[in-house]
């Protein structure tokens, strides 16, 4: 997904433990708040990924996952570390971006996922 052409990057990263929410403000003025659980389920590694289209794993019963560790990845990404061990996903700028403009439309997939599956979902508080 192409956003735009100007590059966009986070001005601000900040990770609000107590109610699990990644807080991003970009550099052009938008801004979100992203579960932990959210960013964990949409990993952009191999292990939630794949290797290619059809091979995405359905994460399940991450209600309760936190972050962590923040590590930076040069100047383009920061790699998340899971209190469920998982550690492998980077997270690119513009991948957070995508993130976070279709965080609606990604929230509802996945729960209409988790449903078809016939994985019922802690009901802790709303995304």
């Amino acid at each position: 997904m192409t956003i735009s052409n100007t590059k966009i990057y986070p001005t601000e990263i900040k990770l609000h433990q107590a109610s699990k929410l990644l807080e991003i403000k970009f550099n052009n003025h938008t801004e979100c708040m992203l579960s932990c659980e959210f960013l964990r389920v949409h990993s952009p590694s191999a292990e939630v990924k794949g290797h290619g289209p059809g091979q995405e794993t359905l994460q399940t019963h991450k209600e309760y996952v936190s972050i962590d560790n923040i590590e930076p990845v040069g100047q383009y990404a920061i790699k998340l570390s899971f209190s469920d061990g998982h550690n492998t996903g980077i997270y690119s700028w513009d991948y957070l971006y995508e993130l976070a403009v279709t965080y609606d439309v990604l929230w509802e997939e996945y729960i209409r996922k988790l449903s078809m599956a016939g994985i019922e979902r802690a009901k802790i508080d709303e995304q």
